[in-house]
């Protein structure tokens, strides 16, 4: 039976500050990329969401990001290869620790926001991100946007790669995001979510708002935590996909399967 993951980006609360409902999305989705202090998430949100996230058995990453509370990670920034290095290691090496202290293991990393859609066009920084994830740890799962440049330079680095697509974002035709700037960036909605995904998965390739198709493998499909519908969006996705004869699995289910 043919395997696909279903992930969200989860723990995007600091301090007093919610964001969600992570607790009905981890009783959810099969992995989680866990905010690490870069865009959102401290010590006291990461270990609450690590511990709900075994209670599940969900397969847990960290969610780097560019240094930028204010704007959520969603502001491109220009940083030297050293400070973005300095950057993931500190965010992803803080849950790390933190998963330690509950027994756990992050199996993957996914970057956030802005890092990440410039890490689809731009080699070179995806290469500094590859890079850095393999000196912390080889084993680490690279989580990315499915026919990105991301994706190319996790498999030059010799980094496992698990490719994903967004059930609640519209594409252009070169592949990349709609930017959220624009009114048709998201997809809103259970059922159109769902349509979008299987429309993707049917034709093995990444559709655009235009009807362009980017041929791609997709491993994982990513719905965002903070959408106001994203726990009955969620819900329909693992619904749907186990009516249509596929089975769900975690990151590393799915990454040691290829």
């Amino acid at each position: 039976m043919p395997r696909i993951n279903l992930n969200a980006d989860l723990g995007e609360g600091y301090g007093p500050w919610t964001m969600g409902d992570d607790a009905a999305m981890l009783a959810i989705v099969n992995s989680a990329n866990i905010a690490c202090g870069g865009h959102a998430g401290d010590p006291d949100v990461m270990r609450l969401t690590l511990r709900l996230a075994q209670e599940h058995g969900v397969s847990i990453g960290a969610h780097p990001s560019y240094p930028d509370l204010r704007n959520f990670g969603r502001r491109a920034m220009s940083l030297t290869p050293a400070e973005l290095e300095n950057q993931l290691a500190a965010q992803i090496g803080a849950l790390v620790g933190i998963a330690a202290l509950e027994g756990m293991r992050v199996s993957h990393v996914k970057p956030h926001g802005a890092l990440n859609n410039q890490a689809c066009v731009d080699r070179k920084l995806a290469e500094t991100i590859c890079a850095t994830i393999r000196a912390i740890d080889p084993a680490l799962i690279l989580l990315a946007p499915a026919a990105s440049q991301l994706v190319a330079a996790g498999h030059a680095a010799g980094l496992a790669v698990v490719e994903e697509i967004f059930a609640d974002r519209a594409y252009l035709p070169d592949g990349q995001l709609v930017p959220r700037s624009r009114p048709d960036a998201m997809i809103h909605g259970a059922e159109t979510c769902l349509a979008h995904v299987r429309a993707m998965l049917d034709a093995g390739a990444l559709v655009a708002i235009d009807g362009t198709r980017i041929p791609t493998a997709i491993g994982s499909i990513c719905v965002h935590g903070d959408s106001p519908d994203a726990v009955a969006v969620a819900r329909r996705l693992c619904d749907g996909l186990k009516h249509a004869g596929l089975s769900l699995a975690t990151v590393p289910e799915l990454a040691g399967g290829q």
